[in-house]
């Protein structure tokens, strides 16, 4: 056999890259032996397989690490030669004397790492190079990723033309509004309904059906709020403002005496004011999840903790800034909903929502839907409006739902007294004495059931219904279902409108010719019984 047959691998590279007074060792740290000492009959292969037997990972990972750096030094050793070739004669000037103070400072701070660099202990030219290849190996990864799918971008809210109706109110300001339902000479039960922060007037019940409207002659009345959708903005508005505004459309719709008002989330805020301002003009509550004052002074210390548990923590930014800092609620939302973009619901409002919530939310009928409620709603591209709605959430609201209900002050001495806390069932309340339902979901994350809890401490003939499983949109939002066990609560058993329906001309026609037609085969005495020549 040959020399260059008994040569190894380390020998052969050598011989095709000439002498670079680089020497790499074999398995173990040793240099491989001589091929003299060659065992007969052990080719090159022979030879290859046996140093790949007794070299390990490791070994092999450190020898290529080793020879890495080794690459690294060379560069290294290049470039600083072009610049110090460059910089011939500049050592002597100020800043070159500035720069080598620093760079000796520089190579101090980095000795401890001599122990892991190559022959060359110089840490200021070796780890500059490290820095710089590995600066190179990131543009790269960077360009490689060139061929991924990109990131579709949010797309522009889209806002129709006006359509609202709308009423003057006498301060002036117009006020916007839609109906559903039967018409006014029809409706055997008329609703109101003031809609939540970041919507409008197409909130409603969302997703009620025309037929159940008809079934229990129901007319929905639904409106913009001041400054939201086509209604003019209202400065320094507060809760007494918001219920006369809502008396003035019921007075302009021709809603006769009473009507039912409801309330679902943010918007129970001012369902609570219509209870407490105008409680004549009121039939009946229907409330879900309806938001509570954080801040009530018959609040617990606890049931405040609790409304406040299941918050997200930047929701509970919002609500400080609301309270203490209002003036920079307009940079958060010119981020979100203000921005013109689409986006999600849970991320705009900082929500954190259940199972259900995240099933109805994920569906198309209601990314539709609040689409264009959030466009309608934002119309107006001005956040003042929005910022005086989450001011009027945590601040003074001028009453405690524990007004709404009170219990009537009997004058007399000390023996009325007593004989008032004997005689419970004969207590007197004063306020709005007519029926309020909440329903409140249990897995509800908006708005916690703590604050249900809170409502039936402190207003005593408010009835809650508890929703197992449910959310703070599940029940509300598009269940046919729902909206059916909702109006049967409310008004019983469906009666339909007041007046039935006109008949339509085709109708009239049609009974009148079936009630006249006489057979081909009648005779002719039958013929002129009937009145027909």
């Amino acid at each position: 056999m040959t020399a260059a047959a008994t040569m190894t691998w380390h020998e052969d590279l050598a011989t095709l890259v000439g002498d670079t007074d680089v020497h790499l060792t074999g398995a173990g740290g040793h240099a491989p032996a001589p091929a003299d000492v060659t065992p007969a009959g052990a080719g090159w292969y022979g030879e290859e397989e046996e140093v790949r037997a007794e070299e390990g990972w490791a070994q092999q990972a450190k020898g290529f690490a080793e020879s890495t750096a080794e690459m690294l030094r060379e560069l290294g050793r290049g470039l600083w030669d072009v610049a110090a070739q460059s910089l011939a004669g500049a050592e002597d000037s100020e800043l070159g004397r500035r720069l080598r103070k620093r760079a000796a400072a520089t190579g101090e701070r980095l000795s401890f790492m001599n122990e892991y660099l190559p022959e060359e202990r110089d840490p200021v030219r070796c780890w500059l190079i490290v820095a710089a290849v590995s600066f190179v190996t990131l543009l790269v990864l960077g360009a490689g990723n060139g061929n991924e799918t990109p990131v579709e971008l949010p797309k522009k809210l889209t806002i129709c033309p006006p359509s609202a109706d709308r009423i003057q109110l006498p301060d002036g300001r117009h006020l916007a509004y839609e109906e559903q339902g039967v018409s006014a000479n029809r409706a055997r039960f008329s609703l109101i309904a003031p809609h939540s922060f970041l919507s409008s007037r197409l909130t409603g019940i969302p997703g009620i059906s025309a037929s159940l409207l008809e079934e229990f002659g129901v007319r929905l009345v639904t409106y913009d709020l001041p400054g939201f959708g086509e209604s003019d903005p209202h400065i320094g508005r507060n809760l007494n403002s918001s219920a006369l505004d809502m008396l003035y459309l019921a007075n302009a719709l021709n809603i006769p005496e009473k009507f039912w008002v409801v309330g679902y989330s943010g918007g129970g805020m001012h369902a609570w004011s219509a209870l407490h301002y105008i409680p004549d003009r009121i039939a009946g509550a229907a409330m879900f999840a309806p938001m509570a004052n954080p801040y009530d002074s018959k609040m617990t210390k606890d049931e405040r903790s609790k409304t406040w548990d299941s918050w997200s923590t930047k929701r509970k930014l919002m609500h400080i800034l609301a309270r203490r800092f209002p003036s920079l609620l307009p940079f958060f939302y010119r981020q979100t909903f203000l921005s013109g973009k689409q986006g999600q619901l849970e991320s705009w409002l900082s929500l954190s929502l259940g199972k259900k919530d995240k099933t109805l939310l994920e569906g198309p009928v209601f990314n539709a839907f609040w689409e264009r409620n959030v466009a309608e709603a934002v119309r107006q591209g001005d956040a003042r409006p929005f910022v005086e709605e989450a001011v009027l959430q945590v601040s003074d609201w001028g009453f405690s739902l524990s007004d709404i209900q009170m219990q009537k002050k009997e004058a007399g001495g000390f023996f009325e007294l007593i004989k008032s806390l004997f005689n419970q069932a004969e207590r007197e309340w004063v306020g709005f004495l007519g029926p309020i339902h909440i329903w409140q979901g249990m897995d509800d994350r908006v708005v916690s059931p703590a604050v249900a809890e809170f409502v039936r401490r402190v207003v005593p003939g408010a009835t809650v219904h508890k929703l197992l499983d449910e959310g703070h949109f599940s029940y509300f939002c598009f269940c046919d279902e729902c909206h059916r066990q909702i109006f049967s609560t409310l008004f019983g058993i469906p009666q339909g409108p007041i007046n039935p329906a006109p008949p339509q001309p085709g109708e009239v026609v049609s009974e009148l010719t079936e009630e006249t037609t006489v057979p081909d085969n009648a005779t002719d005495e039958e013929q002129g019984k009937s009145g027909l020549p």
